[in-house]
């Protein structure tokens, strides 16, 4: 690696891959993260980016990260895709689930035993009745921000100034989500809530910061035409609801628009869903030939049925915030992709190819399909959704290709901030 690429790591962030470097406990399980798996370093022109210091074969889990914070996206959970609010966890059972999706309420899924989801487990705050997929959660949630945002009995009131603030997003924010107000409304009660304010201030800034200008395009984007406006409603419904002394520039319009680029820039897609771990636990299953290809077609129908009654939205989604899983750059040839295998927020980072001692950990930012457009499509993507321009090792291969986008090309463009950047982002 050129020397003149690199810098130093800075106090702060080797006192962020410390913290996070060690067994995190979740729900009695651990997620082991290995300090000497990998490193972050700074780069000239790029920010931070991750840099393997072993050899990863392909497949290996790079690492399993838990967010700082995260939220269901609201028009998600308006539609009732019932998820834990700590979380994540899909609620529903996949039998549950897949009878909503497809619309027949006597449906039966054969194998009911393979799905992982535990209703007797569930609890309920008591004050709001905000729900969670066990005791573990409710009491972490609790302990984190829920002590701010639980709005007890006036969870249904309309004027409640929180209930108001998510009202006004999602009358500005259609699906398909791609953000939620709810993750800096969790930004703010974490801080409020901490014995070291400081602590989670500096954990908070460690996320890719944006230029004034580029922080006002990713509004544009989010918002639409009239996001001057729409940042301002925004910005006052969260004061009136959550304003503190202590975060009192968060609040003023530059901080807010910060905040709002920070979450917009760095808000990794979950998806969670009970069905899809019903059906992968399906194919894993060694049955006899006949047995397997009528649980295949019963699957194969079930999709068509769902596809005919939903569409493509088919999980529990959110956006959470992960430093580990943020100081991963792009590359139109990734070597890494993200997952959540657990059917909840646990980011599992997984090797795509062999990832040699030294080389870049990189993520795609495009789907499968967007990645094989051409160069300039690619770029043309990345620079309205992600405001840079690629230069990885495919990108700089074609630099003399012409810069002309076929016709199937220029259709799918528009679909970009919608259906293939959605199906990417929270893909379980």
């Amino acid at each position: 690696m050129p020397k003149s690429l690199t810098n130093k790591l800075s106090g702060d962030v080797q006192l962020i891959i410390n913290n996070i470097m060690v067994m995190v406990k979740f729900r009695c399980r651990f997620c082991l993260v290995v300090k000497a798996r990998f490193r972050v370093m700074t780069l000239c022109f790029q920010g931070k980016g991750l840099f393997a210091k072993k050899l990863f074969k392909k497949g290996d889990t790079i690492f399993i990260e838990q967010p700082l914070v995260c939220a269901q996206f609201l028009w998600n959970a308006l539609y009732k895709y019932r998820a834990c609010d700590y979380c994540l966890r899909a609620l529903e059972t996949a039998e549950e689930n897949a009878r909503r999706l497809c619309g027949l309420p006597g449906l039966s899924l054969p194998y009911p035993e393979l799905c992982k989801v535990r209703p007797e487990l569930h609890q309920a705050c008591p004050h709001c009745q905000v729900m969670y997929c066990s005791s573990e959660c409710k009491r972490a949630a609790w302990e984190q921000y829920h002590r701010v945002l639980c709005l007890g009995p006036s969870r249904e009131d309309p004027d409640h100034p929180i209930n108001k603030l998510q009202d006004a997003w999602r009358n500005v924010h259609y699906p398909p989500e791609t953000s939620s107000i709810m993750l800096m409304a969790r930004m703010v009660a974490v801080v409020k809530q901490a014995q070291d304010k400081g602590r989670w201030q500096r954990l908070f800034s460690h996320f890719c910061s944006r230029a004034a200008n580029e922080q006002e395009e990713i509004a544009h984007k989010l918002l639409g035409e009239k996001f001057q406006g729409q940042l301002a409603l925004l910005r006052n419904l969260l004061t009136t609801a959550l304003y503190d002394d202590y975060l009192s520039q968060w609040f003023t319009p530059e901080g807010f628009r910060s905040l709002f680029a920070l979450v917009g820039t760095n808000g990794q897609g979950i998806g969670t869903s009970s069905l899809s771990q019903w059906v992968h636990a399906c194919d894993a299953l060694e049955l006899p030939h006949q047995q397997r290809e009528q649980l295949d077609a019963f699957i194969d129908q079930l999709y068509k049925d769902i596809d005919k009654e939903t569409g493509d939205f088919l999980n529990c989604e959110g956006s959470g915030l992960y430093l580990l899983q943020s100081s991963c750059n792009h590359s139109c040839v990734p070597n890494a992709e993200a997952s959540f295998p657990d059917n909840n927020f646990l980011l599992h980072l997984s090797a795509l190819s062999d990832i040699r001692p030294g080389e870049e950990i990189c993520i795609s930012y495009l789907d499968c399909c967007q990645r094989d457009r051409s160069r300039h499509s690619r770029h043309k993507i990345l620079r309205e959704n992600y405001l840079f321009v690629c230069s990885c090792q495919k990108c700089m291969s074609q630099m003399d290709d012409a810069d002309v986008t076929s016709e199937d090309e220029d259709e799918g463009e528009g679909e970009t901030e919608g259906d293939d950047m959605e199906d990417e982002m929270t893909d379980v």
